[in-house]
């Protein structure tokens, strides 16, 4: 993925108003491991219920404010866009408005994500092997492509929906 700067982060949020885009708390950016990531996301410890994703679609940041259902679900989900099934983390739902006069409109579209976004993380942890010659590296290649094109048709659905 490619580095982008605080300006870029702000400016690319496609579903959040001017006052929400200049009130985003960024992470320190110097820390973050942009080769090992296929998109980045942050959680504000000021607003527990938000989350923030930057995904890359043809090579442009697409930034999506996202919020978290107040309520966990019952059972133990699995993310939708890593589809890890070890489980190692918490997975919560999010909701994000859509772009545009939908998103103005109340039209919302959600998703299971890891709850601190560490999606990018579960898909290039190595697996075991399921069967004698089981290729290992190109099953951890097929996980993060996947990642890929579920973080791509998301921001797609959020940024085109207008």
């Amino acid at each position: 993925m490619h580095a982008y700067t605080q300006k870029d982060i702000r400016a690319s949020f496609v579903n959040a108003s001017l006052r929400e885009r200049n009130a985003l708390v960024v992470p320190d950016l110097g820390e973050v491991d942009w080769q090992n990531l296929d998109y980045f996301g942050w959680r504000d410890p000021k607003q527990p219920l938000a989350g923030f994703i930057v995904v890359p679609v043809d090579d442009e940041p697409v930034g999506i404010l996202l919020r978290q259902a107040e309520q966990r679900t019952r059972t133990r989900p699995q993310c939708s866009w890593c589809e890890d099934v070890t489980l190692p983390n918490d997975v919560v739902l999010f909701g994000a408005k859509r772009a545009g006069k939908a998103g103005r409109n109340g039209d919302t579209v959600g998703t299971l994500l890891c709850e601190n976004f560490e999606c990018s993380v579960n898909a290039r942890r190595p697996m075991p092997p399921a069967y004698l010659g089981f290729d290992v590296m190109a099953a951890r290649q097929r996980r993060i492509e996947a990642l890929r094109a579920h973080a791509d048709g998301f921001a797609r659905d959020i940024r085109d929906s207008h």
